[in-house]
């Protein structure tokens, strides 16, 4: 590690607060997400339809997030992530007592809507949140309690699915209110975080998206995230299971065995990724941690056993936690001491909008060219995104250096 390496950064009070009300939210998710489709089922539609709701969720959040920018310039983060985690809570406590699919329907798409308001807004309040020095430490916290949250969240759903399909949605709802309750307490005395990077222009300070969009930067985080986002959120999620069902005749316990893998190896990498993104600088993590999830997207299409396809993901795993907390830490380091709605909508935006087509193209080039070539245009938009961040990264490091 370098002789400069800057020291350890206590994190603010705020941070985990806001991390406890992510693993909340994260540990409801899990619960409520398996019970989604069943319950659709139960309603008499067909797969398609089952299928669709996910889908609504996945289209509301998109549709929202300029909403959710616009809500947090507006009225402030706080006033944000409290309604729009209401809404989710609202929504997904009615859906519990739905009488018909286009009840849940609906329902669910409402839901789509108050995530991306509430997810903008706690990006925004974590990145308020985080000492210049620890912003990636802050990111790699934040994901950690998601990652941890995700993984109990279906242990615990087992467990509450007993009760009937209706008990997960009354489950989540419950903690969905505990977060909002908890992160709200945590900031009741304060107007705003404070801000305690060095930068450009006065506390407060509104950073427009076309100003945050000539900064190359910021362009090649966009492209870095919708990379991501179409293979993390959407390829990884989508491709694999129907991959290990084609190739290897697996079940879904076997292609949840391949995804934990992922899981693993993210868990490995989470923590240090920050600490390193902080002391030695983004683009060394996030061109390595891309690099290598681009060529273990490139060989799983080649795995020649089950094993080998879950040492491929554990692989995966870990380049995805090199990468993932500087994105966040770049986002800190663009916006610096101003605020930015807009501009951390279309960083969220970016990502959904990749975890939309992800699967969607690449599962129709599945089916047209195989999945070599699926696979394979994921790992050049993973390797373009890459080449974005050593393209920028002196930029990059003067921004981190404020």
């Amino acid at each position: 590690m370098p002789a400069n390496t800057p020291p350890k950064v206590k994190l603010p009070f705020e941070v985990w607060a806001l991390v406890a009300g992510g693993f909340t939210v994260a540990l409801g998710y899990g619960v409520v997400a398996p019970a989604i489709p069943q319950f659709a089922l139960e309603f008499g539609v067909s797969t398609f339809a089952a299928s669709a709701i996910v889908s609504a969720f996945a289209l509301m959040r998109l549709i929202g997030a300029p909403l959710g920018g616009w809500f947090v310039s507006r009225f402030g983060e706080r006033a944000t992530y409290t309604t729009g985690i209401l809404i989710v809570a609202a929504s997904t406590g009615a859906a519990a007592f739905a009488m018909n699919y286009p009840q849940f329907l609906i329902l669910r798409g409402l839901g789509g809507l108050g995530s991306a308001m509430f997810t903008i807004a706690a990006t925004a309040l974590l990145v308020e949140a985080s000492p210049p020095q620890g912003r990636a430490r802050v990111a790699s916290v934040n994901a950690a309690g998601f990652l941890l949250g995700g993984l109990l969240g279906p242990v615990l759903g087992g467990v509450v699915a007993g009760f009937g399909l209706r008990a997960p949605f009354v489950f989540y709802f419950f903690t969905l209110v505990a977060a909002a309750i908890v992160v709200t307490i945590a900031l009741r005395s304060k107007h705003a975080l404070p801000r305690t990077a060095v930068g450009s222009g006065p506390v407060g300070e509104e950073l427009l998206l076309r100003d945050a969009l000539r900064i190359p930067t910021y362009r090649s985080l966009l492209l870095s995230v919708f990379a991501f986002g179409w293979t993390s959120f959407g390829v990884r999620v989508s491709l694999i299971p129907i991959f290990v069902a084609v190739v290897f005749a697996g079940d879904a316990t076997t292609a949840a065995w391949v995804l934990a893998a992922y899981a693993a190896g993210n868990a490995i990498f989470i923590f240090p990724a920050g600490r390193w993104s902080d002391s030695i600088g983004r683009t060394p993590l996030l061109s390595t941690g891309l690099a290598v999830l681009a060529a273990a997207f490139l060989a799983f299409p080649f795995a020649g056993s089950l094993w080998v396809a879950m040492a491929i993901m554990v692989v995966a795993g870990a380049g995805s936690a090199l990468a993932n907390p500087g994105h966040q830490a770049v986002l800190a380091d663009v916006l610096g001491p101003r605020r930015g709605g807009m501009v951390v909508s279309t960083y969220s935006m970016s990502s959904d909008l990749g975890g939309v087509l992800g699967p969607l193209i690449a599962g129709a080039i599945v089916d047209f060219a195989g999945f070599g070539w699926a696979f394979g245009l994921t790992a050049a938009l993973l390797a373009a995104a890459a080449v974005g961040w050593l393209a920028t990264a002196k930029r990059t490091a003067a921004l981190t250096k404020g």
